[in-house]
């Protein structure tokens, strides 16, 4: 898997999390139509709507030529009174008919337009789900937010009102055009003499809103970013805590003096250009007047109805045109939006399941684990198998199967490097070393969180690759060092992992998870809202939440990734106690500093630099005094005032607690 791309067909990560080059959307416009068309049927009624009011709007200025010649100043002389009626009563149908046509035609392009920018978010969102976490852990999170309200949103005028405006505004002047030439193709040539030049100005000056536009939507990425990381509570609590609150609004208020400079600009672009051309259509009609005048001293045959259908039809076109090159710098602003979310919806997910994927059984997974040779690698452009720099099968130059060391490993990039170990289905094994040893790495590689650049991981000896992404995380539960929970109720964030769960089995979930108690203590019970990432929770009540949510998954393997180590002593030894009961029957990976808390495992997998150098039981590993040895020794000399009083007991023997765990203290980080 390559890490340093994240998607292909225009979209990759470039020069920092979140900062994307300008973009290069092949075949806009298809795509654009892709979005509109399962909404064919209303657009076509839409068109013949537009179609049906523009052609009503031309027939005002024609009835008008005939009030002229022929009811108020026929040939014969006289008012011809009947006719006027006819003629004016025809003028006020026709008025009334458009104006409910308009109606009409703006809900129903209101509708379309708005189902196509919730199934454009909801098409970017389910796509941003698919995405592996490298391409979260390198995006910042406003960005992405950005992507999903700001750019979205800023095309929804787009498809709501100026793709009808333009073909509205099309047939307008199309059909208003067709009238004037059958009036006068002379005053036409006159009307329209100065319009080839406008366009020209016009695309030049889209260009130019196009780019600042795609600067302007950067800019509230930042400032979207900015807002997220500021006011969060973790982000509150840290300016606080550093009193960083006046660096917070300084750094703020940059981004935001930047956004406005940005807005005024977008708004003010091609102001004079309109300033010249609102000019040019009010001066027309009279350059109008002036020619048909002329034209008249040359014995030129026009009537005074004419010439008013004529200045009239010139008039109704003149708000056609200029929307028109509005719309049209609207347009080119638009692609620089687009742009930015096809580039999003381009990225290509990394881990995706093979061609016909088979689903994992939950309900007859054993857990037997098993890695072989597997090692993994964050550097950009690692080809399965490679280290950066290196051809297949070697590092650095190093003979395959050859041992290069910790400190080699972490040189070339390896999170991990040749790992191979066995795990019984139902058995406890801990994973245990130094901060940055790939302890956590390697538990996200199971559930495919990343994918192993070289090596194979089996489950009951399949593949994870031949296996269904969906079904493998369907059979892996996790607890954190990091709870997660949302800003909901306490219901809510336990039903996240069954949401079919009935009242019954939540409490029975919490009470395993030695919970329940406390959450009754609450005004609210189960409907407490926890808030924010559950900060109105304590550390060990957000932990005994997770453990109350992975029962409640009930998975047939289990990866605890130093759920304890944040905990006070209190806090751990409920943690624990929770702990027990969730470990019996099923495979248990867990990991962790506190070597105390893993004292009673199967097997101990000892972690350096990416490498496994040392396993075996606790005394097996004490009695080889390698690294396990060295990190005991450690925790032995910290202050006695550290010491944890417990850890994780067997589940055939419940509450069991060795004795030497009263003398392991946290490992070194």
């Amino acid at each position: 898997m390559s890490h340093g791309t994240v998607g292909g067909g225009g979209g990759r990560l470039l020069r920092g999390p979140g900062d994307l080059t300008k973009p290069r959307i092949r075949h806009m416009g298809r795509r654009i139509w892709a979005l509109l068309r399962p909404y064919r049927r209303q657009l076509a009624g839409t068109v013949v709507l537009v179609v049906l009011g523009a052609g009503l709007s031309v027939a005002v200025p024609l009835l008008t030529q005939q009030a002229f010649d022929s009811a108020l100043f026929p040939p014969g002389g006289g008012v011809n009174l009947p006719r006027l009626g006819v003629l004016v009563a025809l003028m006020v149908a026709i008025t009334i008919l458009t104006s409910g046509l308009n109606v009409w035609r703006t809900y129903v392009t209101t509708t379309v337009g708005n189902h196509v920018m919730a199934d454009l978010r909801g098409q970017l969102f389910a796509h941003l789900q698919r995405m592996e976490l490298a391409f979260f852990t390198r995006t910042k999170t406003g960005v992405i937010q950005s992507r999903l309200a700001n750019d979205v949103g800023g095309v929804a005028g787009v498809l709501t009102n100026t793709v009808p405006s333009i073909l509205a505004n099309t047939v307008t002047v199309a059909s208003a055009l067709t009238a004037m030439l059958v009036l006068s193709w002379q005053l036409t040539i006159v009307a329209l003499v100065l319009l080839p030049l406008l366009v020209f100005l016009q695309v030049r000056i889209g260009r130019v809103r196009q780019d600042i536009a795609r600067r302007t939507q950067e800019s509230l990425s930042d400032m979207t970013a900015i807002t997220q990381e500021a006011l969060s509570v973790s982000g509150i609590v840290l300016s606080k805590v550093f009193n960083q609150q006046d660096a917070e609004v300084d750094r703020y208020r940059q981004e935001n003096r930047r956004q406005l400079d940005l807005q005024i600009r977008q708004q003010m672009t091609g102001q004079w250009f309109f300033g010249a051309v609102g000019i040019v259509m009010n001066v027309t009609p009279a350059v109008v007047y002036l020619c048909a005048g002329w034209l008249l001293t040359q014995s030129w045959p026009i009537t005074a109805g004419t010439l008013v259908a004529f200045t009239t039809l010139q008039a109704r076109i003149s708000m056609p045109i200029l929307s028109l090159m509005r719309v049209s710098l609207d347009v080119q602003t638009s692609q620089a939006l687009f742009a930015r979310i096809f580039e999003y919806l381009d990225l290509q997910p990394a881990i995706v399941d093979r061609p016909g994927a088979r689903r994992l059984d939950r309900s007859t997974v054993a857990g037997a684990v098993s890695l072989e040779a597997v090692s993994f690698s964050y550097a950009a452009g690692t080809a399965p198998g490679t280290t950066p720099g290196t051809t297949p099968g070697t590092a650095s130059g190093t003979a395959p199967g050859t041992t290069s060391g910790p400190e080699v490993a972490r040189r070339q990039g390896w999170a991990l490097r040749d790992i191979s170990l066995d795990i019984p289905a139902g058995s406890f094994v801990a994973l245990v070393g130094p901060s940055g040893s790939g302890k956590t790495t390697l538990s996200y590689l199971l559930p495919r969180l990343y994918e192993a650049t070289a090596g194979v991981i089996r489950i009951d000896g399949q593949n994870i690759q031949d296996l269904s992404t969906s079904s493998l995380h369907d059979s892996i539960g996790m607890v954190t060092q990091e709870t997660y929970l949302f800003h909901s109720t306490i219901a809510d964030n336990l039903r996240y992992a069954r949401p079919d769960a009935n009242d019954e089995e939540l409490v029975a979930a919490a009470k395993v998870a030695n919970i329940h108690d406390r959450i009754l203590s609450f005004e609210d019970g189960y409907q407490t809202v926890v808030g924010e990432r559950g900060y109105r929770l304590s550390g060990g009540e957000k932990q005994r939440l997770a453990i109350a949510r992975v029962v409640l998954k009930n998975p047939p393997i289990l990866i605890l990734d130093e759920a304890t180590s944040a905990l006070d002593t209190s806090s751990e030894r409920l943690v624990q106690t929770a702990l027990e009961a969730v470990m019996a029957h099923r495979t248990t990976i867990a990991i962790a500093h506190r070597l105390s808390t893993v004292l009673s495992a199967d097997r101990i997998f000892v972690l350096d630099g990416g490498r496994l150098v040392e396993q075996g039981t606790h005394a097996a590993l004490l009695a080889a005094g390698g690294l396990y040895a060295e990190l005991n020794r450690q925790q032995q000399l910290r202050p006695a005032a550290s010491r944890p009083a417990t850890d994780f007991p067997r589940a055939e023997s419940p509450g069991a607690v060795p004795s030497a765990a009263m003398n392991l203290h946290d490992a070194s980080s």
